[in-house]
């Protein structure tokens, strides 16, 4: 058994474990990281953000192509899709983009070990390698905690992902089905509903709270129910999944509504709760460390665990489960060991929900604001009133801008529409820079550009809007 001496070594080869690394290397440090999948990327490249937004990319060219080309005056006789190439495209991307971390990994020489670390001491990792059955020894100065998550499962629904499926096996389906039955109305539900529906699988949505993205602003809440309803996702909400029975090859998916049980037959059914934090066999007991019933671990505002030279970040941590907040703490966290000043604006962490029309947020919604006791201006303006917005023949949707009253400064912002994922950048920056309402609305925006929007809804936070 070797062994070998790192100021880091980073356990998780995923978004928020690769960038620690790159950034602590970057920094001067001897760098290790560990990966037990076997390729790096974590659940975001390999299994999450990156092949689900292939799929739905796909699934919306063809949606396009079926119903919105002809007002265009592009007709096209015979359409038809290909699900094992919309497979086989998605996994070229996973490939070479986790094909390029690890480029990265070496351009950076951090040296990296496939297989499962854990601890043996404070300052010591085991690694069972993946192949050959061998095992490595590590010895840090440093260590990261990195592992992210994995999908919650059901006593009920055991994942056996080809018919009762989590959001992996989701992605990997190679029919459409006849019925899909998603249980959660969260983004993973709705955005793999979405991904089959668009090509013909019936969606059933299963929803035990009072409303599908019941976390997001109300505004949000009923565009996007009226919306995926007319794309052929049904909702059941208030609705507890209780039972999933066998009916020969198909399933039987067992709800109370309304004090009452209903059957609901299917054939593939998408269990879409949560995520839970994937700490376990790490051998945090070895070192002192226990995490929460959900996995989770805490830390001070430096990452630091209650061990010290311990550190975690990402999922395995509070916050959203989200890679681009992973990230900023994987940077923060190695500059902070560096003993420079880390930075992660949590308040100005957007969150997107691929759709379509998508879905981008960032800061309080409406009911939060009122539930604080905060006075607020509320601006809006729509996209069936933008310019450019009807050239692409996509006017559904708004944005929705949130403000102090007594300061102006801008505390909650909600896009619904095309592109939202990349206009709610635009907000991200007012965020950061603590702006107000004013200040985006004195912003010149370019013409004409879905952003107007933005400006629109800004001016309107006054009562000035001038085209919307």
């Amino acid at each position: 058994m070797a062994e070998h001496t790192f100021d880091l070594v980073v356990v998780g080869g995923g978004v928020a474990g690769y960038i620690a690394a790159i950034r602590a290397a970057q920094l001067g440090m001897k760098t290790a990281i560990v990966e037990s999948r076997g390729t790096l990327g974590g659940t975001c490249l390999n299994v999450g953000c990156i092949p689900s937004k292939a799929l739905l990319q796909s699934t919306e060219n063809y949606h396009q192509a079926a119903h919105k080309f002809k007002e265009h005056g592009i007709n096209i006789e015979k359409l038809t899709f290909d699900v094992k190439q919309m497979l086989a495209r998605k996994g070229g991307i996973v490939k070479k983009l986790t094909t390029g971390v690890e480029f990265l990994m070496k351009k950076n020489k951090i040296t990296y070990f496939k297989g499962y670390g854990s601890f043996v001491d404070k300052t010591t990792i085991n690694v069972k390698l993946l192949e050959g059955g061998g095992e490595e020894t590590l010895k840090t100065k440093n260590t990261i905690i990195a592992t992210g998550s994995e999908p919650i499962e059901l006593p009920m629904a055991k994942f056996d992902e080809k018919q009762v499926l989590s959001s992996t096996g989701a992605l990997d389906i190679e029919s459409v089905p006849k019925h899909l039955v998603v249980v959660g109305g969260g983004v993973i539900g709705l955005e793999m509903g979405s991904i089959w529906a668009r090509i013909g699988a019936k969606v059933t949505v299963v929803e035990f709270a009072d409303t599908i993205l019941s976390m997001m602003d109300k505004d949000v809440i009923r565009t996007m129910k009226k919306t995926l309803s007319a794309e052929g996702l049904e909702f059941h909400e208030k609705t507890k999944f209780t039972e999933l029975k066998k009916n020969g090859k198909d399933l039987i998916v067992v709800v109370e509504k309304d004090g009452q049980k209903i059957e609901i037959p299917c054939d593939k059914i998408l269990v879409a709760v949560g995520r839970r934090a994937f700490t376990k066999n790490l051998g945090l007991e070895k070192i002192g460390l226990v995490a929460d019933k959900a996995g989770k671990i805490k830390v001070n505002g430096h990452y630091e665990t209650d061990v010290p030279g311990i550190y975690a970040i990402g999922d395995v941590i509070d916050g959203p489960m989200l890679a681009h907040k992973a990230e900023e703490e994987g940077v923060a966290c190695a500059e902070y060991m560096a003993g420079k000043k880390g930075h992660v604006n949590y308040r100005a962490i957007p969150n997107v929900v691929y759709t379509w029309p998508e879905v981008a947020t960032i800061g309080l919604t409406e009911q939060e604001c009122e539930a604080k006791g905060i006075e607020v201006k509320i601006g809006k303006s729509t996209f069936g009133a933008n310019a450019r917005a009807m050239c692409h023949g996509e006017t559904e949707g708004f944005v929705k801008l949130i403000a102090d009253k007594k300061t102006d400064l801008l505390i909650g912002a909600h896009i619904v529409g095309p592109n939202a994922s990349e206009l709610i950048a635009e907000l991200a920056v007012a965020f950061e820079y603590s702006a107000s309402s004013e200040d985006v609305a004195r912003s010149i925006h370019a013409h004409p550009t879905l952003t107007e929007v933005i400006k629109e809804a800004a001016l309107a936070v006054d009562k000035r809007s001038l085209n919307g």
